[in-house]
């Protein structure tokens, strides 16, 4: 007897201008949202980064890494996760490519920078606190991670595990 494939219709609002849409999802595409949703929750991407916790270059670090982290999880999948506007390896390359890659694309760069100038017996942290643009990168990372927020729950409803 063969397995059925169970058609699930989700509505989600994404950011970065990607916009509403709904379609029927299939498991492999609600199992490759719950990898991307896991993923995403359990990095700074999507945690607040307090002015005076952590540091920026960790910030960015993690963000960079769901490039990799994406690719691998759409390739296990397969094609079935798809790449139209309406599905959910659609979604994943819009997000990585109209959110996150214009914000690591100026800030990287520049904090890249800013670092190579820091002297001899500075720490990390004092270093990239006496940056005049952390305050003005906090601020941009804090509206991604907003955005970020927003692509959590759409995969989180996606996968299923809505809260």
């Amino acid at each position: 007897m063969r397995d059925r494939v169970v058609l699930k219709t989700v509505s989600v609002s994404l950011p970065f201008g990607i916009g509403s849409m709904s379609w029927n999802t299939d498991p492999t595409e609600r199992k490759a949202a719950w990898s991307l949703y896991v993923e995403l929750v359990t990095r700074i991407a999507v945690q607040p980064l307090e002015v005076d916790q952590g540091l920026v270059r960790e910030a960015l670090n993690s963000l960079y890494s769901l490039f990799g982290t994406t690719r691998e999880v759409l390739k296990a999948a397969g094609p079935d996760v798809g790449a139209a506007r309406d599905s959910v390896g659609g979604i994943a390359i819009s997000v990585l490519n109209n959110g996150l890659r214009p914000f690591l694309a100026k800030w990287h760069p520049l904090l890249q920078a800013w670092e190579a100038r820091r002297p001899v017996g500075v720490s990390p942290k004092e270093h990239e606190q006496s940056w005049s643009e952390e305050h003005q990168l906090r601020s941009e990372l804090e509206a991604l991670r907003g955005g970020l927020e927003e692509y959590a729950q759409a995969l989180a409803k996606i996968a299923g595990v809505e809260k």
